[in-house]
């Protein structure tokens, strides 16, 4: 199942709106490099199990 991180679920000073999805460790590389380039957190194993820890799935597309 594909996996969705949310950054306004974490309201920040940047006021960020980005939302990451894909497979679990895509997602966790992608927001983890996300977290320290834009709202300036280190990038490191703590962080990238808080990102694991606050993963949602990915509500399925309903096609027509």
């Amino acid at each position: 199942m594909r996996k969705i991180v949310d950054c306004r679920d974490y309201p920040s000073e940047a006021g960020c709106t980005l939302a990451i999805s894909g497979e679990e460790e895509e997602v966790v590389r992608a927001a983890a490099e996300h977290a320290a380039s834009v709202h300036g957190e280190t990038d490191s194993k703590e962080l990238r199990e808080q990102i694991r820890s606050a993963l949602k799935d990915e509500p399925a597309l309903q096609h027509s």
